[in-house]
């Protein structure tokens, strides 16, 4: 009975995000009719396009026991640089290249700052959260921008039937599982966060991965406030504020460990960034009241965090060595 009970606990932590999804499934769509209608699920797979781009990012970096607490100013400073260019008259493709390469150039210094001067990622990342955020408020003067027609344009656009963003969601997902599941570095990310000391014995540059996943999640951030900004055709002071609590816990909550070594990008974060988006879409065809919406999302960091935990736990708890007594 208790081997039943504790195969069921498991089973129940290792799919909660399905099991979520589900519930959160059947409870919206009994408040609203609506929220079933096939539209409304294309809506919520263009929405959460740009979370679950930039949770992608951030899974690598957490699978190595680091933290990115700068992606939301990524975002903010990617689409002001976009935006000033656009206004400018310059191309799009220019436009896009250099926000691509400001995010490679961010996650750099993230990566310089920990590897190098060995200052603790949770530092590092938050400092350069708040220099970003100043950085994009003074770049954009404290106003909102709007862009140019041609820029909305592209974001509504159909490739093959296919909405761009989810387009661009799609591609970031399959490669990054890829890059995890079928190559070297993958299976060095996994070992490093398992056990850094142990993966560095056996001969991995543990400074180099850390180096390029934090590169990764910048890279990330940056195509993730580009598929935003062509989305809504604005910038304003808000935005990407806090978009990097949503992806650790899309992240966490498909799977990823605060801890390293354990999670995947397909399903469980991509999964995790879909469970977020459906619920604050339920909320909205609900008419819920909009200052409930933070007490929401700080309740599912906190499930997020919970599950974490007793993941971790239940992991302890088998790896433990059970010694029986000799027959006396």
């Amino acid at each position: 009975m208790n081997n039943i009970v504790a195969r069921l606990s498991q089973g129940s932590l290792r799919h909660a995000s399905t099991l979520i999804f589900l519930a959160v499934l059947a409870a919206f769509s009994l408040l609203s009719p609506r929220f079933l209608a096939a539209n409304n699920f294309v809506n919520i797979l263009i929405q959460s396009a740009s979370t679950v781009i930039v949770a992608t990012g951030l899974t690598f970096v957490l699978l190595t026991a680091g933290i990115d607490l700068s992606v939301g100013s990524v975002m903010f400073v990617s689409a002001a640089v976009a935006g000033k260019m656009a206004l400018a008259g310059q191309p799009l493709w220019l436009a896009a290249l250099v926000i691509l390469l400001a995010g490679v150039l961010y996650g750099a210094f993230n990566a310089l700052c920990i590897t190098w001067l060995r200052i603790i990622p949770f530092i590092v990342t938050l400092a350069t959260l708040y220099f970003g955020r100043g950085f994009g408020l003074w770049l954009t003067e404290t106003r909102a921008m709007n862009l140019p027609e041609s820029v909305l344009r592209i974001g509504a656009a159909r490739i093959a039937g296919i909405p761009f963003p989810v387009l661009m969601m799609a591609l970031v997902v399959v490669v990054a599982h890829l890059a995890l599941t079928r190559t070297t570095f993958g299976r060095q990310i996994y070992a490093m966060g398992n056990d850094a000391d142990a993966a560095r014995k056996a001969g991995i540059r543990t400074e180099r991965i850390q180096f390029a996943v934090y590169i990764i999640s910048g890279f990330c951030a940056a195509l993730s406030g580009l598929v935003a900004v062509v989305q809504v055709g604005a910038v304003s002071p808000s935005f990407g504020n806090q978009r990097e609590f949503a992806a650790i816990a899309a992240a966490v909550l498909g799977g990823a460990s605060l801890f390293g070594g354990r999670g995947a990008v397909l399903p469980g974060t991509l999964l995790g960034a879909l469970l977020i988006q459906t619920i604050e879409n339920g909320l909205v065809i609900a008419n819920a009241d909009p200052y409930l919406y933070p007490l929401v999302m700080s309740a599912i960091i906190f499930l997020a965090v919970l599950l974490d935990s007793l993941r971790n736990r239940q992991l302890r708890r088998s790896q433990r060595r059970h010694i029986r007594p000799l027959p006396e």
